[in-house]
């Protein structure tokens, strides 16, 4: 009968919460490719999505790889990404090079989960800050990404930040991670873009990440009406995906929804840029 008990105790601690997610030892995990150093000043294309954990399926993979035929983007910011804790490499990146921020390991499946950015150079510096405060249901903290480019013909820099905000928190707990993210973007004097699902499925949400984007002199990627109806939304709330930038000019008419997919519960948000500072 003990051992009986025994075995009950084990199964039931794969799912609490305690004993199941774990916070990794790694602040990154990178690619390790060696690129070219300088992004093209002339088209920078962004693709920002979260992919809800679905890299392990084929649908997804059919999905990405299509995106990257057809769009061809110079940067890839990706929400909810799960890697294998055996260190396997996460494929579809091939000419890319990318740098995986997890926020926690989930023990019963053996896997990470985090956030990726990706790009076809290689980054000149990272960082990572990962909030004070945990969602309450599995105690986990969300990351930020900060990776930084050279851009060709320029000595500035341009700062990218990908993010995925603090979820089923207080206000409070909301406005101390904006907070902290902001503090850091700060000190960037360059061209910037800030990316992410900023979970802003409430209008106070909403209002306190349109307060720090326009401290920090950001402009929103411009989406037409009929393409920003179809960013994930809960029912009639704010969108919770954006594209944000600084000190570039955004191509016009380039923002766009690509509703075609389906492997996720968001929609991809692609944007293109150009940067022509002298």
């Amino acid at each position: 009968m003990s051992d009986i008990k025994e075995n009950v105790v084990t199964f039931a601690k794969q799912f609490l919460p305690y004993y199941r997610f774990i916070r990794p030892p790694e602040s990154t995990i990178d690619s390790g490719h060696i690129l070219p150093t300088e992004l093209n000043s002339n088209s920078i294309k962004v693709l920002n999505w979260n992919i809800a954990k679905n890299n392990f399926e084929k649908f997804w993979f059919q999905d990405f790889f299509k995106l990257q035929r057809e769009c061809q983007p110079d940067l890839i910011f990706l929400q909810e990404v799960r890697m294998g804790l055996g260190m396997e490499q996460i494929v579809g990146f091939k000419n890319m090079s990318w740098a995986y921020a997890p926020n926690f390991i989930d023990a019963h499946h053996q896997t990470y989960s985090g956030i990726l950015t990706a790009a076809k150079i290689s980054a000149i510096a990272k960082k990572v800050i990962v909030t004070k405060h945990h969602e309450p249901l599995f105690k986990t903290p969300k990351v930020s990404l900060f990776t930084e480019y050279s851009l060709s013909h320029h000595h500035e820099t341009l700062l990218t930040i990908n993010s995925h905000l603090i979820n089923f928190v207080d206000l409070e707990k909301f406005k101390a991670q904006l907070h902290e993210l902001e503090l850091a973007i700060s000190t960037h004097t360059g061209p910037i873009i800030f990316a992410g699902d900023f979970n802003t499925w409430s209008r106070k949400r909403a209002v306190l990440l349109e307060k720090t984007v326009i401290r920090l002199g950001l402009k929103e990627a411009h989406f037409a009406p009929d393409e920003s109806k179809k960013i994930k939304r809960f029912l009639l709330s704010p969108p919770l995906d954006y594209i944000f930038y600084r000190g570039l000019k955004e191509k016009r008419s380039s923002a766009r929804v690509l509703d075609e997919i389906c492997s996720s519960d968001h929609k991809p948000l692609l944007a293109e840029f150009t940067y022509d500072h002298i």
